[in-house]
């Protein structure tokens, strides 16, 4: 079986968000899946998709913090500004995190580890709703 649908997430502020169960919730196709994987793709150039802590919220503050840091806003040597002073600097973060996520199913469910979780990575201060695509693939 392949299933492929976009979804839409809520509009978030700055930072690491938890996803992954507004994602689930919007695949009830995961349940009909015994050995499968989901991949999931986000069609944005200044968000992101990583797999990461889902239990201690102060683990996503870190991850907003380092790449703060890692990736300061107004540099002198950024030339693409178009959007404002978090615009380029959000394109490098997401180039550096990734736009997808592979992921294996089981038995009707994400087969991850029992700390692990789909962040969304909103590099914008105002990035609005993202949109993901969702394959899912198995028998």
């Amino acid at each position: 079986m392949w299933i492929q649908k976009e979804i839409r997430l809520k509009p978030r502020s700055r930072g690491f968000h938890l996803v992954t169960d507004e994602i689930v919730a919007q695949l009830p196709e995961l349940r009909q899946i015994n050995i499968g994987l989901l991949h999931v793709f986000i069609k944005h150039t200044s968000a992101s998709l990583t797999l990461n802590e889902n239990a201690d919220p102060t683990v996503r503050m870190d991850f907003e913090s380092f790449f703060n840091r890692a990736v300061p806003e107004d540099q002198p040597y950024y030339r693409h500004m178009d959007e404002g002073s978090d615009d380029m600097p959000a394109h490098l973060k997401s180039s550096l995190l990734g736009c997808g996520l592979t992921l294996p199913v089981n038995s009707g469910r994400l087969n991850l580890g029992i700390w692990q979780g789909i962040y969304l990575c909103e590099h914008r201060n105002h990035g609005g709703g993202r949109t993901l695509v969702l394959t899912l693939h198995g028998e």
